[in-house]
Protein backbone atom coordinates (compact mmCIF):
# COMPACT_ATOMS: atom_id res chain seq x y z
CA UNK A 1 0.00 0.00 0.00
CA UNK A 2 1.18 3.48 -0.86
CA UNK A 3 -0.41 6.70 0.33
CA UNK A 4 0.20 9.78 -1.81
CA UNK A 5 -0.36 13.29 -0.46
CA UNK A 6 -0.11 16.20 -2.85
CA UNK A 7 0.76 19.83 -2.17
CA UNK A 8 1.31 22.93 -4.23
CA UNK A 9 -0.95 24.25 -6.94
CA UNK A 10 -3.12 27.32 -6.87
CA UNK A 11 -3.76 30.35 -9.06
CA UNK A 12 -1.03 31.73 -11.30
CA UNK A 13 -0.91 34.19 -14.17
CA UNK A 14 -0.07 33.04 -17.70
CA UNK A 15 3.67 32.70 -18.07
CA UNK A 16 4.11 31.97 -14.39
CA UNK A 17 5.45 28.91 -12.61
CA UNK A 18 4.27 26.44 -9.99
CA UNK A 19 5.72 23.35 -8.40
CA UNK A 20 3.61 20.41 -7.33
CA UNK A 21 4.83 17.91 -4.77
CA UNK A 22 3.63 14.41 -4.04
CA UNK A 23 4.83 12.75 -0.84
CA UNK A 24 4.57 8.99 -0.51
CA UNK A 25 4.31 6.80 2.55
CA UNK A 26 3.77 3.11 3.12
CA UNK A 27 5.57 0.79 0.73
CA UNK A 28 9.09 1.46 -0.54
CA UNK A 29 8.80 4.53 -2.72
CA UNK A 30 11.82 3.67 -4.89
CA UNK A 31 10.06 0.54 -6.17
CA UNK A 32 7.49 2.61 -8.04
CA UNK A 33 7.45 4.48 -11.27
CA UNK A 34 5.59 7.75 -10.80
CA UNK A 35 3.34 9.76 -13.06
CA UNK A 36 1.43 13.01 -13.18
CA UNK A 37 -1.96 13.28 -14.86
CA UNK A 38 -4.45 16.10 -15.16
CA UNK A 39 -8.15 16.50 -15.78
CA UNK A 40 -9.75 19.71 -17.00
CA UNK A 41 -13.48 20.38 -16.60
CA UNK A 42 -15.47 18.44 -19.15
CA UNK A 43 -12.42 16.58 -20.40
CA UNK A 44 -10.94 13.16 -19.83
CA UNK A 45 -7.93 12.62 -17.64
CA UNK A 46 -4.70 12.93 -19.60
CA UNK A 47 -1.10 11.94 -19.09
CA UNK A 48 1.31 14.75 -18.27
CA UNK A 49 4.67 13.28 -17.26
CA UNK A 50 6.27 10.17 -15.78
CA UNK A 51 9.55 9.11 -14.23
CA UNK A 52 11.13 5.72 -13.66
CA UNK A 53 11.85 4.35 -10.20
CA UNK A 54 15.49 5.47 -10.40
CA UNK A 55 14.74 8.87 -11.88
CA UNK A 56 17.05 8.21 -14.81
CA UNK A 57 14.29 8.34 -17.42
CA UNK A 58 11.51 10.85 -17.80
CA UNK A 59 8.64 11.11 -20.25
CA UNK A 60 6.36 13.98 -21.21
CA UNK A 61 3.17 14.62 -23.10
CA UNK A 62 3.73 16.80 -26.14
CA UNK A 63 1.75 19.82 -24.83
CA UNK A 64 4.08 20.18 -21.82
CA UNK A 65 7.46 19.27 -23.30
CA UNK A 66 10.03 21.95 -22.67
CA UNK A 67 7.83 23.64 -20.04
CA UNK A 68 7.27 21.00 -17.36
CA UNK A 69 9.87 18.93 -15.54
CA UNK A 70 9.30 15.84 -13.42
CA UNK A 71 11.82 14.79 -10.79
CA UNK A 72 11.98 12.65 -7.67
CA UNK A 73 13.90 12.46 -4.43
CA UNK A 74 13.82 8.88 -3.20
CA UNK A 75 15.43 9.89 0.09
CA UNK A 76 12.43 12.15 0.74
CA UNK A 77 9.86 9.80 -0.85
CA UNK A 78 8.67 12.67 -2.98
CA UNK A 79 8.03 13.33 -6.65
CA UNK A 80 7.80 16.83 -8.09
CA UNK A 81 6.31 18.51 -11.11
CA UNK A 82 7.88 21.85 -11.95
CA UNK A 83 5.62 23.78 -14.28
CA UNK A 84 6.99 26.81 -16.12
CA UNK A 85 5.56 29.09 -18.81
CA UNK A 86 2.08 28.12 -17.75
CA UNK A 87 -0.81 28.64 -20.14
CA UNK A 88 -4.56 28.91 -19.52
CA UNK A 89 -4.98 25.51 -21.16
CA UNK A 90 -2.89 24.00 -18.37
CA UNK A 91 -5.77 24.70 -15.97
CA UNK A 92 -6.86 21.38 -14.47
CA UNK A 93 -6.84 19.20 -11.41
CA UNK A 94 -3.46 17.50 -11.28
CA UNK A 95 -2.94 14.02 -9.85
CA UNK A 96 0.19 12.09 -8.99
CA UNK A 97 0.13 8.32 -9.26
CA UNK A 98 2.37 5.34 -8.46
CA UNK A 99 2.85 2.31 -10.66
CA UNK A 100 4.65 -0.78 -9.34
CA UNK A 101 5.38 -2.29 -12.77
CA UNK A 102 5.44 0.83 -15.00
CA UNK A 103 4.24 -1.21 -17.98
CA UNK A 104 2.50 1.65 -19.78
CA UNK A 105 3.26 4.95 -18.13
CA UNK A 106 0.85 6.92 -20.33
CA UNK A 107 -2.16 4.88 -19.31
CA UNK A 108 -3.78 5.91 -16.06
CA UNK A 109 -5.52 2.58 -15.56
CA UNK A 110 -2.14 0.87 -15.05
CA UNK A 111 -1.31 2.95 -11.99
CA UNK A 112 -1.93 1.42 -8.59
CA UNK A 113 -2.23 4.41 -6.27
CA UNK A 114 -3.36 8.00 -6.68
CA UNK A 115 -2.98 11.28 -4.86
CA UNK A 116 -5.97 13.37 -3.85
CA UNK A 117 -5.58 15.89 -6.66
CA UNK A 118 -4.70 19.57 -6.58
CA UNK A 119 -6.19 22.44 -8.55
CA UNK A 120 -4.00 24.47 -10.87
CA UNK A 121 -5.62 27.55 -12.38
CA UNK A 122 -3.82 29.69 -14.94
CA UNK A 123 -5.61 32.98 -15.42
CA UNK A 124 -4.98 36.69 -15.56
Amino acid sequence: QVQLVQSGGGLVQPGGSLRLSCAASGDTFSRYGMGWFRQAPGKEREFVAAITWSGRSTFYADPVKGRFSISRDNAKNTVYLQMNSLKPEDTAVYYCAADRFFSNYRLGSTYDYWGQGTQVTVSS
